[in-house]
């Protein structure tokens, strides 16, 4: 059941929702449906969508068609895990994944769920990506899925570009890239230029405004990437997937 797909604002979605309240949000439960069936998810880490299964169904499919045995996979915003977790399903142990995630609520569940599901796989980067490496400001949101880099955040963190940890031999290099930068999108992609031209990886990008999403549509494409977007485009912004 996706109940991702029925809004919290209609008559039904609040009916569906209302059992979930007497669920402790402490409680780790098994994800109930899709491919991280099994897997445990802490209840109040994030929507009630990602333990039964039904979070950004379309999206995790899209995931699911970039990711291969075996790949690398970079998590750019990893927020909570939900891609990380599914990303380590899918490449196995002789892949891995790096997840990259500025705040510390986020990050605190993040060290979590990659602990209480025994994951060796995985390695969480406390850092947000752009294009240089240093610190910057990080402003919170009121919703933790929507921090994000602004001259006038209120807190400092640290952040790296993909090219300088690549080429250091501090990661190993990508098969697939997952970016959720809440409006850093173009920041990510120019720290990772010499990286993506180098290895090709499959990406699965969203973008958050119009302006940006033609500057990473360009960006992919002077780079020989063919691109195909999710859905419809708007003003808000598109995901889409990038294929070398």
């Amino acid at each position: 059941m996706n109940l991702s797909g029925i809004s919290n604002e209609s008559l039904v979605g609040r009916a569906l929702r209302t059992p979930f309240r007497l669920i402790p949000a402490a409680a780790a439960v098994p994800i109930l449906q899709g491919p991280l069936r099994g897997r445990r998810w802490i209840v109040g880490s994030a929507t009630h969508g990602c333990w039964l299964g039904s979070y950004e169904f379309e999206t995790q499919r899209a995931f699911s068609r970039l990711v291969r045995r075996g790949d690398v996979v970079y998590d750019l915003g990893a927020n909570v895990g939900f891609y990380t977790l599914l990303g380590a399903r899918l490449t196995g142990d002789e892949g891995g994944v790096y997840s990259f995630e500025p705040l510390p609520r986020n990050l605190e569940f993040l060290q979590k769920h990659v602990a209480i599901n025994g994951l060796k796989n995985c390695f969480v980067v406390d850092a947000a990506v752009a294009d240089c490496d240093g610190e910057m400001r990080l402003d919170p949101s009121e919703a933790p899925t929507t921090a994000h880099l602004a001259d006038g955040g209120g807190i400092v963190v640290r952040v790296v570009s993909l090219d300088s940890l690549v080429e250091g031999g501090q990661i190993r290099p990508p098969g697939v890239m997952k970016i959720d930068v809440e409006c850093s999108e173009v920041k990510a992609l120019r720290g990772a230029e010499r990286t993506i031209e180098e290895y090709r990886p499959r990406i699965l990008l969203a973008t958050h405004n119009r302006e940006l999403h033609a500057e990473c549509v360009e960006f992919l494409e002077r780079r020989g990437y063919r691109v195909e977007v999710l859905g419809e485009a708007s003003m808000a912004g598109a995901e889409l997937v990038a294929w070398p």
